[in-house]
């Protein structure tokens, strides 16, 4: 039995063909079961509506004897009818259930009671039926004298002509049926025909079963089984690794289809085999010849294989320890990625320090792999390291670079501030910061470098320092709330892959402080070498004061009272040269005073006619001639006013010399003409001082603005004039050029930005 269901299983045309014999046998038997009692059916309804047709027969051939109430007649209908071959017995039952008519003399003059069957196909309701179905007609089915016997019952109605006739016949008019025609009908001759139906369909089923499965069967092994077998045997050289011979099944349905799938796999896979080998020996040449150290080991950490690299760097054999052949240690590391990937079953990563067998020092990146074998278990780990010895080193140099570095930020005596470009907010600053601001290095990495500034419109410095400009001058305020005066150094940078400014901030309030000094000095140097001018200029309204007094005095000295309109003139003009006198002064006092730094904006034609009017009699005093071509529609600067007149005065005293010194050298009929000029264009307010005198030397041109230096005699000029100059004009934003006349003299150009429009630097 075991035997045979090993077969069964082992066989495609058994699990094939025994479902299909069982399913076609199965169908085959239904249809001939359905098929022989659709035949019995379909022959007994026949011999039933003959029977049906029999019963008519009979009534209508009863009906004139009954008509005629012919006894005799009707008994001979009856015996006739009954001798048909079909027919066993014809029987007439009146409504009273009396046989009054009957084809076997012992059933004449019977009675039928009311419960019996014959009965019940009409009276089965409440109503009696006068019409019953054909199958509520037939009431008995029954086996008699050895045979099959079917009864039918047909009712007799009460017609016209029964009921209105006279005669031992009579019936009333309401009665419906006069009584029943009771037929029997043999079934044995249509039994034979349904059993030899029945039969024939059997054998007729059988050669079909039998012809259907071995047709389906010789299909099978022709269309399906041979062409396996070679599908098999193709299957069978391709799993040897050898190329299938060619396609020798030729068709074009399934099985043909995969056929030729199943050849072009083989010739696919010979291919693939052909690749796969070259790529085991690519990836043998790989292993062996990679440049990092790669080594397999089991879960007791011996190695099981290693490459080339390994064996050349260090003393080891199959079977040994890895820590041993590593790190020459006697027991495994303590955090082995190894032992992490066999209890993992993950990919580890970590750094790891040796000596290779040279004795030089060496720092890997092991990476472990697990491996399985092919029912998925963890049999073994790939270890591979990756020497980093060089980028350790270098990783060493950076540190102490950067170590450096970070010395050499914090103890920069400026301070050093990180910003974020987007908002300003200070990323890092150095120990300068901390101790020129006062505050903590935290409290500063919660601030904005604008929290920082004094001033209170800050745009100008977001632009400036966004520009990458320097700021030459900018009021700052510390913890304490001082405020001091700084320099700021601007520039895009990286830090930690973030846009940073690396802003650098000096103190230059000591700087001012010695600038604001220095130039104090030159204005008293200035004043000291105006004197003379300024005593005349006071001595004119003093000699008028006098006259007028003189005057007044007189008239007294005759006894004469002076007339009002001599007193009211005499007064007026005392108060004007009082006046005028009060105004020289100021101005020397306003002039020498030290100056503020703050700046406003300033109308330089304003400015160079105080400074004219403070110096014009210096000019006077040597026939100097001012010739002015002033653009009165010059926009306004910004700058201090003080300043700036201290400026236009060192040019007027430099022209003022020129010209002497040019007198001195060439005679008194030289031309003696300073010419002041204003003009702006592109955003610059530009003044232009010229001068008749010698001009400058062609060595001197590059050294004019230097601290010291001068063109002068000994003892007639410090050197500091143009300097001073030089400085204030830069620290506006603006500059200063120098260039001789082609008739003789020099011009110097004094560049301003206009006001709103200054490319950086601050209050």
């Amino acid at each position: 039995m075991r035997t045979i269901l090993e077969l069964f299983r082992s066989r495609l045309v058994f699990k094939i063909t025994l479902p299909i014999a069982f399913i076609l046998f199965a169908s085959i038997f239904l249809w001939s079961f359905y098929h022989v009692q659709y035949q019995k059916d379909f022959t007994i309804d026949n011999l039933i509506m003959g029977a049906e047709r029999v019963s008519n027969t009979v009534k209508l051939g009863l009906h004139y004897a009954m008509m005629l109430n012919s006894r005799e007649d009707i008994q001979a209908i009856v015996n006739n009818y009954s001798k048909l071959k079909e027919i066993r017995n014809v029987r007439i039952i009146n409504k009273s259930g009396e046989v009054m008519f009957s084809s076997s003399p012992d059933q004449k003059n019977r009675i039928i009671a009311r419960r019996d069957p014959l009965c019940q196909a009409c009276h089965q309701y409440t109503v009696p039926t006068l019409h019953p179905t054909l199958n509520e007609a037939i009431y008995k089915d029954s086996e008699e004298n050895g045979e099959r016997v079917l009864r039918l019952v047909s009712p007799i109605l009460n017609e016209q002509g029964c009921s209105d006739s006279s005669g031992c016949h009579f019936h009333r008019a309401e009665e419906k049926i006069l009584g029943v025609l009771d037929l029997s009908f043999s079934l044995s001759e249509s039994d034979s025909l349904i059993g030899e139906s029945r039969q024939h369909t059997m054998y007729l089923a059988f050669i079909q079963f039998v012809v259907t499965f071995l047709t389906m069967a010789l299909l099978f092994l022709l269309l399906v089984k041979r062409p396996i077998n070679r599908i098999i045997r193709d299957a069978r050289l391709i799993s040897l690794g050898r190329s299938p011979k060619p396609q020798r099944v030729k068709s074009s349905d399934e099985i043909g289809q995969l056929a030729d799938a199943i050849h072009q796999m083989g010739v696919d896979l010979t291919a693939k085999n052909s690749q796969l080998s070259l790529q085991k020996n690519l990836y043998q040449d790989l292993f062996e010849g990679v440049p990092c150290v790669i080594t397999v080991q089991d879960r007791d950490f011996r190695l099981l294989r290693y490459n080339r690299a390994f064996e050349e760097r260090f003393n080891a054999s199959l079977g040994e320890y890895c820590y041993k052949a590593y790190k020459n240690r006697d027991s495994k590391c303590p955090d082995c990625p190894v032992e992490k990937t066999f209890r993992t079953g993950q990919f580890q990563t970590t750094e790891e320090s040796g000596c290779y067998r040279d004795g030089s020092r060496a720092h890997w990146i092991v990476n472990t792999a697990p491996i399985y074998d092919s029912e998925g278990r963890l049999v073994a780990a790939m270890e591979m390291c990756l020497d980093i010895t060089e980028r350790k080193e270098l990783e060493g140099e950076v540190k102490r670079s950067e170590k450096k570095y970070v010395d050499i930020f914090n103890n920069i005596p400026s301070a050093v501030f990180v910003l974020d470009q987007a908002d300003f907010s200070i990323r890092d600053c150095n120990r300068g910061a901390v101790t020129l601001y006062g505050w903590e290095k935290p409290e500063l990495a919660d601030m904005s470098f604008l929290d920082l500034f004094a001033d209170v419109d800050k745009e100008p410095f977001v632009t400036a320092i966004n520009k990458g400009q320097d700021i030459d001058q900018a009021k700052h305020i510390t913890r304490s709330g001082r405020e001091f005066f700084v320099a700021i150094n601007a520039s895009p940078s990286e830090f930690n892959k973030r846009k940073v400014f690396l802003v650098t901030v000096s103190d230059i309030s000591k700087r001012l402080d010695t600038e604001q000094q220095l130039i104090q000095a030159s204005k008293m140097a200035t004043l000291g070498e105006m004197a003379t001018g300024v005593a005349h200029e006071i001595n004119q309204p003093l000699a008028v004061i006098q006259a007028s007094v003189d005057l007044v005095k007189r008239s007294l000295t005759r006894g004469e009272t002076p007339g009002e309109p001599l007193l009211k003139r005499v007064t007026e003009l005392v108060a004007q040269q009082v006046e005028r006198a009060t105004k020289i002064i100021n101005h020397m006092r306003e002039f020498g005073r030290k100056s503020q730094i703050s700046l406003e904006e300033v109308a330089l034609n304003g400015v160079l006619r105080r400074s004219f009017d403070f110096f014009s009699q210096q000019l006077s005093l040597r026939s100097i001639e001012v010739a002015w071509e002033l653009d009165e529609k010059l926009p306004l600067v910004r700058c201090e006013p003080n300043r700036m007149e201290q400026v236009f005065i060192n040019f007027l005293i430099n022209a003022r010399d020129a010209i002497d010194e040019r007198a001195a050298k060439e005679g008194e009929n030289i031309p003696r003409r300073i010419t002041i000029k204003t003009m702006h264009n592109q955003g610059f307010v530009t003044v232009r001082i010229s001068d008749t005198g010698g001009g400058v030397p062609a060595a001197a041109m590059t050294r004019i603005f230097e601290p010291f230096f001068t063109t002068k005699q000994v003892g007639k000029g410090t050197g500091l004039g143009l300097s001073i100059s030089y400085g204030i004009i830069k620290e506006y934003g603006g500059s200063i050029n120098v260039v001789n006349n082609d008739d003789g003299g020099a011009s110097f150009f004094i560049r301003l930005p206009v006001a709103g429009e200054r490319p950086g630097g601050g209050e």
